[in-house]
């Protein structure tokens, strides 16, 4: 299916590594112009140059308006934002002070309100946008550890709704992705060292059965790959989805068995 994506120019935050390179690689394989996105100079060079032209490589700290801002200015125009970037910060209720609180909200929403704001404006002048939020599975159903990453990610929906009203008629489309466990390369790694410390077998199959039936739980006993939650962001950003907008997209294996 032609996504007719070729010539769109698409910034993925935070796509320097994990998921978002994933994301990335996709865009540029549907003929989208992609951003990658580093904290630190240099930090994306090598996925542009895994990519090759016309991927290119931008830098700056999101997690600041200056950051924010120093992005944009190197990116000139942009049809496509994903806004990838996020971490999972904290500990427990009973460890995490008001600081931590304020620096997943900071890291989890904050960056993708800076780069939404700077960039919805050019987009709406020429009548076409898509804003991708990327969110957790954990917006919906919440673990009892690092509360303040999950409510922070829990704010993502609201905020795609509330964004979608404001861009009613524009042209521009928002909707927030929710993933549950995703094969990167950072998570492979460490279940397999939990495998081997643990004694099981450090076969992927095994691995994914031990974590979607103990760890994670699926319906569909798989753990996504970063190139699967980057079919759907593409198909999201395309004009194929033009009618979703405002839209929660979950895509955790049926980890949140829940109507809504």
């Amino acid at each position: 299916m032609d996504l007719g994506l070729s010539g769109k120019v698409a910034l993925v935050t935070g796509s320097y590594r994990g998921t978002g390179s994933g994301v990335a690689r996709v865009l540029a394989a549907e003929g989208a112009e992609v951003v990658v996105h580093g904290f630190e100079e240099g930090q994306a060079d090598w996925l542009a140059d895994e990519l090759g032209p016309p991927v290119r490589a931008v830098w700056g700290d999101i997690c600041t308006d200056e950051g924010a801002e120093a992005v944009v200015s190197q990116c000139g125009p942009v049809d496509i934002l994903v806004n990838n970037y996020g971490v999972a910060v904290g500990g427990t209720w009973g460890d995490d002070g008001t600081d931590v609180w304020v620096d997943a909200y900071n890291r989890n929403v904050l960056t993708a309100v800076r780069m939404t704001r700077l960039m919805v404006p050019a987009m709406m002048e020429r009548g076409w946008g898509r804003i991708v939020l990327v969110s957790t599975v954990g917006a919906t159903r919440p673990g009892d550890r690092i509360p303040g990453y999950y409510a922070a990610k829990g704010a993502l929906p609201a905020m795609t709704v509330s964004l979608a009203r404001e861009l009613a008629g524009t042209g521009v489309s928002v909707n927030c992705v929710s993933p549950g466990a995703i094969a990167t390369p950072e998570l492979v790694e460490m279940w397999t060292r939990q495998a081997e410390r643990a004694g099981r077998s450090t076969d992927w199959a095994d691995i994914e059965r031990h974590v979607t039936t103990e760890i994670m739980p699926t319906l569909t006993g798989r753990i996504a790959t970063v190139s699967d939650v980057g079919e759907l962001v593409a198909f999201v950003c395309s004009d194929r989805a033009r009618q979703i907008h405002g839209a929660h997209l979950r895509i955790d294996g049926g980890a949140a068995d829940v109507v809504t």
